[in-house]
């Protein structure tokens, strides 16, 4: 690791614990201090949200607004996620299109007629506010999604237009940069899981969602981006897998699908006992992939805020040294795992792809 990773590492842990302090200041209701609720800051900055909050300057948030876009039976209703003023708990109502909407555990509810304040159960579920029918709002990681998306056309235009100019074909700038990675992911997972002569039909998914995860894996580590956390996302990474799913059983040769539902040279009574493992293995590798990645990153970002809630938990100072100290340990491996995670993803949907396409040895 070069000092100047390690001086921007110690920078994220630093800036964690600022930005842990500033919410552990903010949490304050009716003019008094609220306790300090360790699991309410991580559940609150681990899932996904409506507005982009950065930080607090002078008991203001500073943060960027999102749309607000449901249907329900009045028709489609947009409005931005300022209006909710940033309400931690739920309680800023929203009127519109003759409508009262309410945030709730950043879940946006529609309060029922006549109702003018949000009530809750004991298990402090709304009692009587009810979900839109659709909502297809702009939420913080969609918004990141975006910007990941940008980033990436960004890289590789730039890098395009490098080889472009350069007339002995010499990466030189961000090609110099993104030319290893490409031949990395062509030279050590696409060659030798599929093979010589498939893998080229492969390589702009496995590229796509090498740099796709490991860009928001990074973002994920970015204190600013107050948790923007795609990869954290169960929808995110079920998606990906989804993708693997679909192109590995479309992808699949006659040799494939004879290995599931008729294994050869085994006797017929374990043909039958195989044959539902195998279809049961078929749903597996998707759903381990869409978990591997997801607990993955989640669990360090919880690890980190756990860490640097001890501080307030503890209510002292003291316990900042330790806090902090085991808060850059964890950082740290968090800067490799964003890598590894893009890896292990890339190497098992091409290890997919070649168990699809494998031909049969004679």
């Amino acid at each position: 690791m070069t000092l100047n990773t390690l001086k921007r590492t110690v920078f994220t842990v630093l800036f964690l614990s600022v930005f842990s302090f500033g919410f552990a200041e903010g949490s304050k209701e009716g003019g008094e201090d609220k306790e300090f609720d360790a699991k309410e800051m991580i559940l609150h900055h681990v899932k996904d949200a409506y507005g982009m909050h950065l930080f607090d300057w002078n008991d203001h948030p500073i943060s960027i607004p999102l749309p607000v876009i449901t249907y329900t039976d009045k028709g489609l209703t947009m409005f931005s996620s300022s209006a909710f003023h940033h309400d931690y708990h739920g309680h800023e109502i929203v009127e519109r299109n003759g409508q009262k909407f309410v945030n709730v555990h950043e879940k946006v509810y529609v309060l029922d007629e006549g109702a003018s304040s949000v009530e809750f159960d004991a298990e402090d579920h709304p009692t009587n506010a009810h979900r839109p029918t659709f909502d297809i709002s702009i939420t913080r990681n969609v918004f990141m999604m975006w910007v990941s998306i940008a980033v990436l056309f960004l890289i590789f235009l730039t890098a395009a237009r490098r080889y472009k100019k350069s007339e002995d074909n010499v990466p030189s700038g961000i090609a110099s940069f993104v030319e290893p990675l490409v031949l990395f992911v062509r030279d050590e997972i696409a060659k030798p899981m599929i093979g010589e002569h498939k893998y080229r039909r492969y390589m702009p998914y496995l590229l796509t969602i090498f740099f796709f995860i490991w860009i928001n894996n990074i973002f994920g580590l970015i204190p600013i981006l107050n948790g923007a956390n795609l990869s954290g996302n169960i929808a995110f990474t079920f998606t990906l897998a989804a993708i693997t799913f679909i192109i590995t059983t479309f992808s699949g040769n006659k040799n494939y699908w004879q290995h599931i539902f008729w294994m050869p040279g085994v006797p017929v009574p374990m043909k039958i006992f195989l044959m539902p493992i195998e279809i049961i293995g078929m749903f597996v590798k998707p759903i381990s992939l869409m978990i591997r990645l997801f607990a993955n990153i989640t669990a360090g970002h919880v690890i980190i805020l756990a860490l640097m809630s001890l501080i307030f938990v503890f209510k002292t100072v003291a316990i900042a040294p330790v806090s902090v100290a085991f808060s850059l340990f964890i950082t740290v491996i968090e800067v490799i795992v964003t890598a590894i995670q893009a890896y292990i993803f890339t190497i098992l949907s091409a290890l997919y792809f070649g168990m699809a396409t494998e031909e049969a040895h004679h």
